[in-house]
């Protein structure tokens, strides 16, 4: 994507789901230099975009002020003649009620790049998400697409001639919808269904008729929605899966037992890390905002972790309490000139599963995994007598572990500590996140480390946009991967919610799950 000049890419987002989004579109995404989005555009999809990149919101939110047409063209011409890559994000689709056209003529006449990429449209993945096929070779052999932010513009009376409506941006104008399908024909009886937030994890779907739809949302925002009218709407019974009865359910495609569907998870983990866990909370329905509070860098110095790499035939146990540990370790040694054929004759000891599925991808397998996965336990379990045994230590710079060190020394072992990576705080929390907390649109917040409770609180107290109530936690659930991470949890931020069994991710994962079951009702 990179040019010498700028272009203009105007990229169809979908309707919402990074997983409905072309190759294509996530690929620029990844590589935009400046964004310009619309208001509807979802969080996962802006985490895409790499942290350089400088982002700008055009609203384009029925009801809300947003940025006027002519500022969005200016907005365009000027990135691109300053030689960025922009990507002017759109849901759905450039092309089906967009607004590309005057974008695109502005473009053209400042004399710039550009690239129109498709995306699938709101108006096709909403009804397929709902269960409802558009077509059928006896109920629906044609279907229309219209917008009803005006609908006094549209021609009813031919409309209600066509066996199946999709119409887009009518929330606000269900009233007048019913009103003048019926009036010019359309009976009571036919059915409708109204889907409001298609493809997220919050995605909820009222079916009715038009005799009585418009008593069933009373109360309810429907924007933004896509409404299917037409006999079409009653095939979804039979290709629905059984479980799914109710009108709030998750998409026909999707897995229907998905536990944490509109659950929304922040995720504290350093930015390198997260990845792996936020994909999983994902595939359960979650959407995972990160929120990176640790920065893994090199320590401020390779002296001490060198001198003992120089001597590692001296020593009888290599002991890594995290995969940070692992791969910081590794990392130098590669630097010094060696591989693992230097650690011959040496035992390794591990905490963690995580950890060793990082000794094995260095074709190692661990020769002790104390119970419980916690560093604490090593000492209480360790394989071998202690008395007069050389252990070499690689760890986070800042210390930790004191107790370990403490007991091993008490029971004979001569431990060599050596920093091997560094662990700081962010200077800023990450603007998604941000914007997630000062609207109340979180659920549950992961701590894997006490390391990031601590962290996460700094960032809180010193981020001056913060203008948060003081109970502002109460309703947020704080999970913890185990015991020292639940004692700051409990120090800092004064509550504890859940802590995983088993002290891992896969541990935190199963017991989030398990605490949203039970809460879901509630």
């Amino acid at each position: 994507m990179k040019n010498s000049k700028g272009k203009v890419y105007l990229v169809g987002g979908g309707p919402g789901d990074c997983n409905l989004m072309t190759m294509r579109s996530q690929k620029l995404l990844s590589q935009a230099e400046v964004l310009i989005y619309d208001a509807l555009i979802d969080i996962p999809q802006l985490e895409l975009i790499p942290a350089t990149c400088r982002k700008i919101e055009v609203g384009k939110r029925g009801g809300k002020p947003s940025a006027q047409q002519q500022e969005i063209n200016r907005l365009l011409v000027e990135h691109c003649q300053l030689g960025k890559q922009v990507v002017r994000l759109k849901s759905g689709d450039p092309f089906i009620f967009g607004r590309s056209s005057s974008e695109i003529q502005a473009l053209i006449t400042a004399g710039c790049e550009f690239e129109v990429v498709p995306g699938i449209s709101s108006a096709l993945a909403a009804p397929l998400l709902a269960g409802i096929p558009l077509t059928d070779p006896v109920m629906s052999r044609c279907f229309a697409v219209m917008s009803a932010h005006e609908p006094d513009a549209l021609e009813w009376q031919a409309l209600v001639r066509i066996e199946t409506l999709v119409i887009l941006m009518a929330g606000r104008n269900l009233n007048e919808i019913i009103w003048q399908l019926q009036k010019h024909g359309r009976s009571p009886e036919t059915a409708i269904a109204i889907i409001r937030d298609c493809g997220r994890p919050e995605q909820q779907i009222w079916i009715g008729t038009l005799s009585d739809i418009v008593q069933q949302t009373t109360g309810e925002s429907l924007s933004p929605c896509v409404m299917v009218i037409g006999e079409v709407v009653r095939l979804r019974e039979f290709l629905i899966q059984p479980e799914s009865t109710n009108m709030s359910h998750t998409p026909v495609t999707a897995n229907h037992s998905q536990p944490l569907a509109g659950k929304t998870i922040l995720v504290t983990r350093a930015a390198s890390q997260s990845g792996q866990f936020s994909d999983r909370l994902q595939q359960l329905g979650a959407r995972a905002i990160e929120m990176p509070a640790l920065v893994i860098g090199a320590p401020s110095s390779w002296e001490p972790l060198d001198s003992a790499i120089g001597q590692l035939s001296s020593f009888h146990w290599l002991i890594l309490t995290s995969h940070n540990a692992v791969d910081w370790f590794f990392q130098r040694l590669q630097a010094k000139g060696k591989d693992a054929r230097s650690l011959f004759g040496i035992k390794i000891a591990v905490v963690g599963k995580k950890t060793a599925e990082s000794l094995r991808s260095h074709s190692l397998q661990p020769d002790f995994i104390p119970p419980n996965f916690v560093a604490d336990s090593l000492v209480e379990n360790f394989p071998d007598n202690l008395q007069n045994c050389k252990i070499l230590f690689p760890r986070v710079e800042s210390g930790g572990r004191e107790v370990l060190v403490k007991e091993f020394t008490a029971k004979g072992a001569q431990v060599i500590e050596a920093p091997a990576y560094q662990s700081c705080c962010p200077e800023t929390i990450d603007p998604i996140a941000l914007d997630a907390l000062q609207n109340q649109a979180v659920d549950i917040i992961t701590f894997a480390s006490s390391k990031t409770v601590h962290n996460f609180c700094h960032l809180i107290e010193t981020t001056p946009e913060f203008s948060l109530s003081e109970d502002w936690l109460e309703s947020i659930c704080i999970a913890s991967i185990g015991p020292e991470t639940s004692k700051s949890c409990q120090n800092l931020l004064g509550k504890l919610d859940l802590e995983a069994t088993e002290y891992t991710l896969d541990g935190l994962t199963e017991a989030i799950v398990q605490w949203a079951t039970k809460h879901q009702n509630l």
